[in-house]
C-alpha cells in the first residue's frame, strides 16, 4: 500500500464557487474533489489522504484568519500520517492576497521552505523523507468584475501567470518532481479561483498519471 498526502487549501479542501454567494462555504463531494478522483484513478494499492484547509498560506500569518501558516501545521501533520510514500504540495493562491504583499517569486520560495521540510524530514518509509511532488496553483482569472475580491488579490490574474516558472525552479532546487495544474485545469469563471467539479476531474486523472510513474 502506497500513501499519499495532498497538502493544499480551498482547492484541495474541494471549495464549491457556486458558494461563493453562500452564507458559508460549501465544498464539492468526496468523489467529485481532485483528491478523490486521483485515489479512484490509482485503485486499491493507494491510499489518498486529503489536507486542505480554505485560507491556507505557505509561509505567512494571516492577521484576519487563525492557524492558516502551512509551515506551522505541516510538522504535524507530517507526524500525524507517517509513512508517507509522496506528498502533494500546493499552496500559493492565498498568498497573493494584498495582505501579505509579496511577488510570485516570494510565494514560490514559501512553497519551497515547506518543500524542504518535507525532503529534510523522517515522515517517509523507515523514517527516510518522502518524495515530493511540487505542484503549481491554478492561475486565477481577471477579478476585475469582482471588485472586492480584486482588492483582496489584486493583479492576480497577471501575478498567478508568472507561478510556473518560479514553481519550475523551486523543484529544480529541491531535486523533486514537478507538476503544473495551469496546463491542466482553469479556475472557474463564477469566482475565478476555486474550481468547477469537471476541472477537479481533470486534474485527478492527469495527477494520477504523473502517481503512477514516480510510485510505479
Amino acid at each position: 500500500m502506497k500513501t499519499i498526502l495532498c497538502f493544499g487549501d480551498s482547492n484541495t479542501w474541494g471549495y464549491d464557487p457556486a458558494s461563493m454567494t453562500a452564507p458559508f462555504p460549501r465544498r464539492h463531494g468526496p468523489e467529485v474533489r481532485w483528491t478523490g478522483v486521483l485515489a479512484k484513478a490509482l485503485g486499491a494499492g493507494f491510499r489518498v489522504i486529503e489536507e486542505g484547509q480554505n485560507g491556507r498560506t505557505t509561509v505567512h500569518e494571516d492577521p484576519l484568519n487563525i492557524c492558516r501558516k502551512g509551515k506551522d501545521y505541516l510538522p504535524a501533520c507530517l507526524e500525524s500520517h507517517k509513512p508517507l510514500d509522496l506528498v502533494i504540495l500546493m499552496l500559493g493562491t492565498n498568498d497573493l492576497k494584498s495582505t501579505f504583499n509579496v511577488p510570485p517569486g516570494e510565494i514560490a520560495a514559501g512553497a519551497g521552505v515547506l518543500g524542504r521540510m518535507i525532503l529534510a524530514g523522517d515522515a517517509g518509509p523507515e523514517n527516510r523523507p518522502p518524495q515530493l511532488l511540487l505542484m503549481c496553483p491554478p492561475k486565477v482569472r481577471d477579478l476585475s468584475a469582482m471588485p472586492d475580491l480584486d482588492a483582496k488579490i489584486p493583479h492576480g490574474a497577471a501575478r498567478s501567470a508568472e507561478f510556473p516558472r518560479h514553481y519550475k525552479a523551486q523543484a529544480v532546487a529541491l531535486k523533486c518532481e514537478y507538476f503544473n495544474s495551469q496546463e491542466i485545469v482553469e479556475t472557474s469563471p463564477v469566482d475565478g479561483i476555486h474550481l468547477e467539479a469537471s476541472e477537479h476531474l481533470k486534474l485527478g486523472e492527469a495527477l494520477a498519471e504523473k502517481v503512477k510513474v514516480l510510485l510505479g
